[in-house]
């Protein structure tokens, strides 16, 4: 992948409002047989993108400005994926008109393809952590809203990239139950060539596919204005995103090809690629819009880090005990790619300590074998059950959720917005929250002003803005980051830096490796 590097537009100066607007042309539209589809055959750019003028493709300036002052702003509050949607039928469609100008072979095989993966999407929770980030923290004007929507739709683009060169590197025919997109386009020409070079033509042309979404979200980044402090700041956490995320992936490459079955290699990576790039990061970018200071930020960081491991370590639960149509991708997918996870690695940890040479010789020859069948797929369940490390997988991210949520109720977050935030958080995790999650010891039950999911109570409307002194007033300062000594000092709140990213295995996030060998 070629990272091409952001940059601010209109830094002389506060760039003007905008107003939000409904879509001015139709969306790319899938039709039946084209790219994702059972027969492999791709449509036409011209014929899915409904065409529009230039001026559609682009918010319309509003001077109007003010708090909430846009409707598109209620809008979005009412269904952020449906906005984030919207956004990327626009530039997707711009996007696929340039495509044709270049060439219709390319626009029609590869840039198609690209948007239609994203228009499928998913549950899009990387874009509404950042949407709720940035009403949590504040944020809610025209420009914020306008950013928030977009780095949004970066991010999902972003995503695409992620997951259709990460089903390349796995070797997985299915992606959210369609044919993934090596082995979409590879059946395409799959006829007139030998099978295994149609097969290497489809996994690089997913590579070079992987590579056009990751350009088109730095574009959606670049072409978005930003004050300048905001700017540079929302640039270097854009940066990290992208750099965590390969560099987590690479972990798990490395593991799978030297066989790596080291429980805090399989924990750096699970933060790297899901805790800091799924969650953490998401969180940041928002905080970042809506002007946090340091504190709140990197408390709302800290907090998003531990829910984002949790969701790592039910993925991988997930990946073993749950069949293809509930996760999207074929079960035992892990296991077969001979991926240390952490519920593996565990597994093995203690089936060493205990001199449990079958539970091993178990593991030794289903990790890494392609061809695994129902019968051994069940044998790893039996073992990640005898040992006892799913049910510890499971307890810590029950445990990681509650404090996560803990923090999270800590930090001084606008009531309305923080309620929303924090339901996305637990589903994020799982949809479960498991243990208690009340606030840390000494801090109140509740925040002032704040009902526990920050709704009001019955019959009351929330003020989603309240004033910065009710907002404030009586409520818990932000707890630090970790290792972080809480400034003892008062005065005006200083603009929040991009939070450093943990490059350390996050041991305080787990149980250590001598209590989980315990057989």
């Amino acid at each position: 992948m070629r990272p091409t590097q952001a940059t601010d537009h209109h830094e002389a100066g506060p760039p003007p409002a905008f107003r939000l607007v409904a879509l001015a042309r139709s969306p790319v539209r899938e039709r039946s047989g084209g790219p994702g589809g059972s027969d492999g055959s791709h449509g036409s750019p011209a014929s899915d993108a409904a065409r529009g003028g230039p001026s559609a493709d682009r918010p319309e300036p509003d001077r109007r400005g003010g708090r909430d002052g846009s409707a598109g702003v209620r809008a979005a509050d009412r269904d952020v994926r449906a906005a984030v949607s919207r956004v990327l039928d626009q530039e997707l469609a711009e996007r696929l008109e340039r495509s044709r100008a270049v060439d219709p072979v390319f626009a029609d095989d590869l840039a198609l393809r690209v948007a239609h993966f994203t228009q499928r999407g998913g549950k899009r929770v990387r874009s509404q952590l950042l949407w709720w980030a940035m009403r949590a923290c504040g944020g809610g004007d025209d420009t914020s809203a306008v950013a928030a929507l977009r780095l949004g739709a970066a991010v999902e683009l972003l995503q695409t990239c992620a997951l259709v060169q990460d089903d390349v590197m796995d070797r997985s025919p299915r992606r959210r139950g369609r044919p993934a997109l090596h082995a979409d386009i590879g059946a395409q020409y799959g006829a007139a060539v030998a099978p295994d070079r149609a097969g290497r033509f489809g996994e690089a042309a997913a590579v070079l596919a992987g590579d056009l979404a990751l350009a088109w979200a730095d574009d959606l980044v670049a072409g978005t204005a930003l004050p300048a402090g905001t700017g540079h700041l929302v640039r270097r956490l854009w940066g990290d995103l992208r750099t965590e995320m390969v560099a987590g992936q690479y972990l798990d490459l490395k593991g799978q090809i030297t066989g790596s079955r080291s429980l805090l290699r399989a924990l750096r990576s699970a933060c790297l690629k899901s805790a800091l790039y799924s969650v953490e990061r998401p969180l940041a970018l928002g905080a970042a819009l809506a002007g946090a200071d340091e504190a709140t930020t990197g408390a709302l960081c800290s907090a998003g880090r531990r829910i984002g491991m949790a969701f790592q370590l039910r993925d991988d639960v997930g990946d073993v005990f749950f069949d293809g149509e509930e996760t999207g991708r074929p079960a035992g997918g892990d296991i077969r790619e001979g991926k240390s996870t952490c519920l593996t690695a565990l597994a093995r940890a203690r089936a060493e300590a205990a001199g449990d040479r079958l539970a091993l010789t178990v593991l030794e020859r289903a990790l890494g074998k392609h061809d695994l069948s129902p019968a051994d797929l069940e044998e790893v369940r039996d073992i990640l059950r005898r040992t006892g490390a799913l049910a510890t997988v499971e307890a810590k991210a029950g445990r990681l959720v509650a404090q996560g949520l803990r923090r999270f109720d800590a930090v001084p977050l606008d009531p309305a917005g923080a309620g929303r935030l924090r339901d996305l958080l637990v589903a994020a995790a799982g949809g479960t929250q498991l243990g208690p999650a009340g606030p840390p010891e000494g801090a109140p039950a509740n925040r002032p002003g704040a009902r526990a999911q920050g709704s009001p109570p019955n019959g009351a409307t929330a003020d989603p803005h309240p004033s910065a002194a009710s907002a404030s007033a009586g409520r818990p300062h932000a707890s630090p980051p970790d290792g972080q000594a809480a400034s003892t000092t008062t005065g005006p709140a200083t603009r929040a830096t991009a939070p450093a990213p943990h490059h350390g295995t996050p041991l305080s996030l787990v149980a250590s490796h001598s209590e989980d060998s315990r057989a």
